[in-house]
C-alpha cells in the first residue's frame, strides 16, 4: 500500500536539516510569500507532494504544520493524536487543570487561521512530557478543522472517550 500524500508531506517534513527548521522558525507567524527563503524552503517541501497527488495538503494547513513542526519537531508516532497526548499532560493541581482544560477548550473554537501560537502551546507541553504525535493525523484533522465533527473528536479524545479509557473532567 503506497503512502497517502499527508504521510509523503510528514515524511519529507520531518527528514528536514536543522538549518531548514531553523528557517521555517524564523517564519513564525508569519505567511510563505513574506520571504523569498521561505517561499522557496516551503514550495520545495509541498510542491512536489501536491504536484504528485491533488489529495495532498491544502497549501494553508501544510505551511501551519511546517511551522509548528520546526517550532516542536516531536517524534512521529502514529495513533498519538495531539488531543489524546494533551489528555496526559494536564497538571495534578486542581486549578491549574482548570486553567489548562479551558486553554484546550478555547483551543477546539479557534478558526484554523488562529490555530499556530495554540498548537505551539500544546506541541511544547507534549515535548516537555517526552510524548509522540501522529502529525499525519494532526495534518490532515487540520485540513478539516471547518468541520463540527472534528472538534468533536478533539474533546471526545481529550476526555479518554474516543480512545483508551475514561477520563472526565
Amino acid at each position: 500500500m503506497s503512502p497517502t500524500a499527508t504521510e509523503q508531506y510528514i515524511d519529507v517534513l520531518t527528514g528536514l536539516k536543522p538549518g531548514a527548521l531553523g528557517l521555517l522558525r524564523t517564519h513564525a507567524s508569519r505567511r510563505p510569500d513574506e520571504s523569498v527563503d521561505a517561499f522557496d524552503l516551503f514550495t520545495g517541501l509541498w510542491w512536489p507532494v501536491r504536484k504528485k497527488n491533488p489529495r495532498a495538503p491544502r497549501r494553508e494547513v501544510a505551511w501551519l504544520i511546517a511551522k509548528v513542526y520546526a517550532f516542536c519537531p516531536v517524534p512521529h508516532s502514529g495513533g498519538e493524536t495531539l488531543a489524546s497526548q494533551l489528555r496526559w499532560c494536564q497538571p495534578g493541581q486542581e486549578e491549574a487543570r482548570k486553567r489548562f482544560q479551558q486553554k484546550f477548550d478555547q483551543m477546539l473554537l479557534l478558526p484554523l487561521d488562529h490555530m499556530e501560537s495554540a498548537l505551539r502551546w500544546a506541541l511544547a507541553l507534549i515535548a516537555s512530557s517526552r510524548r509522540k504525535l501522529d502529525w499525519v493525523r494532526l495534518t490532515d484533522d487540520l485540513s478539516i478543522w471547518e468541520r463540527e465533527c472534528t472538534r468533536l473528536r478533539w474533546a471526545q479524545e481529550f476526555l479518554g472517550k474516543g480512545k483508551g479509557g475514561s477520563h472526565a473532567y
